[in-house]
């Protein structure tokens, strides 16, 4: 029996085939080969085209099905992981009106920051543990404020993941951890945040029926099956967002593990049994796919722009065909500390994590006759994990340890420098595993589905790669060289402020 996992990203869709019973996937394929398009009309604004998504999920299913081999009849349940904190809005026959808004769309920004002051801090950070800041709910009240046309034809408000569920299923539903990720959940009273949509002038109605992540959330329909070549037979049994669900896919379901990813942009997400949340809004905290009431269970998100899109510039810059992997050998023959050349990775706009403060990037301590090619590979590796390091601190403070950093085995976690400097900074175990997104619904879908009777067993295919351990003769040095790093921080911060 197989299990469909499909990742709804905003570069491209992925979709993989896991074999239930070995949990060994048995063919991957993505849609477009380019990433797709993200539409700006405006500054700061980012949108897609939900029908571009079912587009591509549509040729990415169809791909690994001609893989396998496997008779659509064989495909049990499918699991939906999606970006997060983006809006569509449908009519009654489930047409999109206008196109998504996305994650990294700003233009919420404002209407965030106006309900925070009026609705009240404390009642917002105590109920919803987070800031209404840029978020789902902030969107759809932009929508409201500022496209009234639309206003009286919305029927729900739907996350991504929402979306392509309800293109498979005919029923337009969420789940509680997609309304955290909205900001539209009240964790004290276990229910839709009604003063917040009060507060907004949000219409309650326009909220999706919350089903649990894990659990039977519709059959395909008959025209979806035709369209995707798939049995009318096969279910939706799990959902989540992008950041929850590479948690879930390292299996990291309880409170102390910490998953990670490092791509354009980087992200540590780390769990807690407590509903704890960050007076300052730089991290944020959301319900975890095996959140409930009687056993809480939330996840902590830093989110980091900088990452891998420097990895990419400076692989621009230092020319000459150069690939990743001579970057990372160039950056091995140099030690820990880069000779005093210092590198902030902050050149993707805005840091929540440093109070929204849009520094730049920045080289400083640079000598011409010094410093190598292999300086400036290393230098860009280790400002990316002290900057991970910066933001473990501020999680620290809400009771979280990195004793073990898991992650799959891709973008910055494939090279060893990264993994050597994020280990030896933070002190933790860096694990990196077989899984990805995709893979992760595929088992989501297996646990929702009931053919997996535990989280145990639906991750008996789980299996680590590589390991990398903080030493001791390197821990002084990363500490001499991450003391330095956070110095010019704080220094360009006040700079900035002045």
């Amino acid at each position: 029996m197989y299990l469909l996992g499909l990742d709804i990203g905003s570069s491209s869709v992925k979709a993989a085939l896991l074999d239930g019973e070995s949990g060994s996937v048995i063919a991957a394929a993505y849609s477009p080969k380019e990433e797709m398009p993200i539409a700006s009309p405006h500054p700061g604004w980012a949108e897609q085209d939900p029908e571009t998504w079912w587009h591509h999920l549509k040729i990415a299913v169809k791909d690994v099905v001609f893989q396998s081999g496997a008779r659509p009849s064989d495909i049990l349940s499918i699991g939906i992981a999606y970006q997060m904190h983006g809006l569509v809005i449908i009519d009654k026959a489930g047409r999109p009106l206008r196109p998504a808004i996305i994650w990294c769309d700003g233009r919420a920004v404002v209407a965030g920051g106006k309900a925070f002051r009026e609705i009240g801090e404390e009642r917002c950070l105590q109920s919803l543990l987070n800031a209404p800041g840029n978020f789902t709910a902030a969107k759809l009240k932009w929508v409201l404020d500022h496209e009234p046309r639309l206003a009286d034809k919305i029927h729900k408000a739907l996350l991504p993941g929402d979306y392509i569920a309800m293109k498979l299923t005919g029923q337009p539903l969420t789940t509680i951890s997609g309304l955290s990720e909205g900001v539209f959940w009240d964790f004290p009273q276990h229910e839709p945040a009604g003063f917040l949509l009060k507060g907004l002038g949000i219409p309650e109605g326009l909220l999706p029926e919350a089903v649990p992540a894990f659990g039977h959330q519709g059959q395909l329909t008959a025209a979806a099956a035709s369209e995707l070549g798939l049995s009318a037979r096969t279910t939706v049994s799990y959902r989540a967002g992008d950041q929850p669900n590479n948690a879930f896919s390292l299996n990291v379901m309880s409170p102390g593990e910490l998953a990670a990813n490092a791509g354009t942009s980087g992200v540590v997400y780390g769990l807690s049994d407590e509903l704890k949340y960050d007076p300052l809004s730089r991290v944020n905290t959301f319900a975890h796919v095996n959140h409930t009431k009687a056993s809480p269970r939330v996840g902590i998100l830093l989110c980091i722009n900088g990452t891998g899109i420097q990895q990419a510039w400076l692989r621009r810059m230092l020319g000459g065909g150069l690939s990743y992997a001579e970057m990372n050998h160039l950056a091995e023959a140099v030690a820990p500390g880069s000779e005093g050349l210092a590198v902030l990775p902050f050149g993707n706009g805005a840091e929540r994590m440093l109070g929204n403060c849009d520094l730049g990037a920045s080289f400083s301590g640079l000598r011409f006759n010094r410093h190598t090619r292999g300086h400036l590979a290393r230098a860009v590796q280790e400002g990316i994990a002290f900057a991970f390091q910066y933001g473990l601190e501020i999680m620290q403070g809400l009771g979280l340890e990195a004793e073990v950093v898991r992650a799959g085995k891709a973008n910055m976690f494939l090279s060893p420098v990264f993994r050597e400097a994020l280990s030896n900074t933070t002190g933790a175990r860096v694990e990196l595993y077989n899984s990805d997104g995709a893979i992760g619904a595929a088992r989501g879908a297996g646990v929702g589905a009931g053919f997996y009777h535990s989280f145990e067993e639906a991750f008996s295919g789980l299996r680590l790669l590589e390991l990398t351990e903080p030493a001791p003769k390197l821990t002084a040095q990363y500490a001499q060289a991450y003391r330095h790093w956070k110095q010019q921080l704080e220094n360009a911060i006040q700079i900035k402020q002045q």
